[in-house]
């Protein structure tokens, strides 16, 4: 079965978003990294697709992996600014 990038790349974005909700903050106090790199991925890939030129499929995975590493670097500049989680008491085991 041939599959178009029509198809593919909205299913690639659609898994990406849903296992970034997997990673809450039960899992890390600050993941503003994570948040930054699938968010970058997703626009950097759209943009890339819709630019003009040969080989769209191409152009959006570079798109993707440009828009990854500057979300994640924004993230990561989030993370370090934000105050570390305090421990307001309550039940712990």
């Amino acid at each position: 079965m041939k599959y178009s990038l029509q198809t593919i790349i909205p299913l690639l974005l659609t898994s990406a978003l849903f296992i970034n909700g997997c990673t809450g903050n039960e899992v890390l106090p600050n993941n503003a990294t994570q948040t930054g790199a699938v968010t970058g991925a997703v626009a950097g890939s759209v943009i890339g697709y819709n630019t003009k030129g040969d080989h769209p499929g191409q152009r959006a995975a570079i798109g993707a992996v440009v828009g990854a590493a500057t979300g994640a670097l924004i993230g990561h500049e989030i993370d370090k600014s934000n105050q570390p989680p305090v421990d307001s008491g309550g039940w712990h085991e």
